[in-house]
């Protein structure tokens, strides 16, 4: 056994299922190990959507999988959507390939710092030493990848470990991850904040927006009269009808201070205080009321289920029933594609149980709040903002959740960074119905021109906005990945479309032309 089979064989016996690759010369005994018939490869055409697919997949899995990266420049090019992870607390091992150690004395052309490019976007980096330390190392990279919450592992694979010989198979434990428990003299903190009645709102992330967190956050709001949101982006929320609804922090500095200043009290989930995005000329960086108190109900890394069980307890709430999202009733709109109208399609067309990935960004913002009485649905945001990321993590999800279609939702300007993610939906007939919003700029770029205070824009800064000469022609860039699609200009044959998509297998792309 080599270094590689080593490789695959340890990384399947890690309970790590598939493996997102773009390779190159350095990894053929890599790619030829990945014959195992345990291990799902998937070929990506660009590194981005190699590392956004692993992202899409864990959130949904909840397992990390696997890419396979060519070198430094291979790792350079998936590093945008390694921060998207990283941000989204996504856990992920990135292997990436190396030169052999004989060959880097010559300063190849492709020899580049890797540990350096991979450090600060990783918890965890090793060089593997050599073909007999490579199960060991995997091991340990899948464990650090495993922990809660999920973090970012990258092995380095020089050549030469991949093709000496390893020695026979080493079975080597299966570590569990698990996360604490909180400590009780925060649940007893916060459940005398909640008692005193003064004004509290309680926002949620990581695990605590879906599941059983979500039921027990709707009881303690029930019990205490308390707000509970989640910040403008989530990893993952479980959303629709016969679910409890979480409020949503607004994006825009003004309206989120607006909307923050009457509470006394922030009580945090799995995450921070809310801070703005950007910062902006007179605006604040933390959006919360100054005379308000953050309080740390359940910290990063800790057990929120186990958490919110214990502030119901506390609080004598057990038996209280929260209030749940009645579905809205299913019409398709009609006339003029608005914000309004494109929700109001979204919410009829909608599948009980899809997955709605949003990178609409302009679009979106006011879209997502219109739709929470649609089918019960799983909703991911871009949690590091870093553009492209949509149609990899719809990518991930999609093979992580084969029985379930995939709705993404993108401006185009992001969707040019990773398109090549259509090829692949093709290439492994993937239920993705991707919604292209064309309004031939980036909008959003626009609105915080505007934000800044810069005054009007100019012809040069337009030039920098626009995205229109050439205009792309969406249709035809998916015709040459081998998606079907369709272009609309109007409400109905935007909800038709979507209907459309999921009564058909395999990817669709649907151009809206705002």
């Amino acid at each position: 056994m080599n270094g590689a089979e080593s490789l695959v064989q340890t990384l399947t016996d890690q309970g790590v299922e598939i493996c997102f690759a773009n390779p190159g010369s350095s990894e053929m005994h890599f790619l030829k190990a990945l014959e195992n018939p345990r291990m799902r490869s998937v070929l990506c055409l660009f590194e981005g959507v190699c590392t956004g697919a692993a992202d899409g997949y864990y959130r949904m899995k909840g397992t990390p999988a696997s890419t396979l990266l060519h070198l430094g420049p291979g790792l350079a090019n998936g590093l945008a959507n390694i921060h998207n992870a990283k941000r989204a607390s996504s856990g992920m091992l990135n292997i990436v390939g190396e030169h052999s150690a004989a060959h880097l004395r010559y300063d190849p052309p492709l020899m580049s710092d890797i540990e350096g490019l991979a450090r600060p976007l990783s918890h965890w980096v090793r060089r593997v030493e050599s073909a007999g330390a490579v199960a060991w190392d995997v091991a340990t990279a899948v464990a650090k990848a495993s922990e809660r919450p999920g973090q970012i592992a990258t092995l380095i694979l020089p050549g030469d470990a991949s093709w000496q010989q390893a020695g026979a198979p080493v079975a080597l434990p299966r570590t569990v991850a698990t996360a604490k428990v909180p400590n009780t003299s925060a649940i007893d903190h916060v459940a005398q904040v909640l008692r005193s009645g003064e004004p509290a709102l309680i926002i949620l992330a990581g695990g605590a927006t879906r599941g059983r967190s979500l039921e027990l956050a709707g009881k303690i709001k029930a019990a205490t009269g308390c707000r509970v949101a989640t910040q403008f982006f989530s990893a993952r929320i479980e959303r629709g009808a016969g679910r409890f609804t979480l409020e949503r922090i607004p994006y825009a500095v003004g309206q989120a201070v607006e909307y923050l200043k009457s509470f006394k009290h922030i009580i945090t989930v799995e995450t921070t205080e809310p801070i703005a995005f950007f910062s902006y000329p007179d605006k604040p960086s933390l959006l919360k009321s100054p005379g308000a108190s953050v309080h740390t109900l359940v910290d990063i890394g800790e057990d929120s289920t186990a958490g919110l069980e214990m502030l119901v307890q506390a609080l004598g709430a057990a038996k209280i029933a929260p209030v749940l999202q009645q579905r809205a009733e299913a019409i398709a709109p009609s006339g003029a594609l608005t914000p309004a109208s494109i929700a109001q399609a979204l919410a009829a067309a909608l599948p009980e149980n899809c997955i709605l990935v949003d990178e609409s960004l302009t679009t979106g913002r006011e879209t997502m709040g219109l739709t929470v009485g649609a089918a019960p649905h799983d909703l991911i945001n871009n949690m590091g903002g870093s553009i492209g990321y949509g149609t990899p993590v719809a990518t991930g999800a999609a093979l992580a959740c084969p029985d379930r279609r995939v709705f993404c939702m993108v401006g185009d300007g992001s969707a040019m960074y990773t398109i090549q993610s259509l090829w692949t939906q093709a290439r492994e007939g993937l239920n993705v119905t991707t919604i292209i919003f064309a309004n031939n700029s980036y909008a959003i770029l626009k609105a915080e021109y505007a934000n800044m205070g810069v005054g009007a824009p100019g012809p040069q800064a337009l030039a920098m906005i626009d995205i229109d000469k050439p205009r792309i022609d969406w249709r035809a860039m998916a015709t040459s990945m081998g998606v079907p699609s369709v272009s609309v200009d109007t409400a109905e044959a935007f909800h038709k479309a979507m209907v459309d998509s999921t009564r058909a297998q395999g990817p669709t792309l649907i151009e809206v032309r705002l």
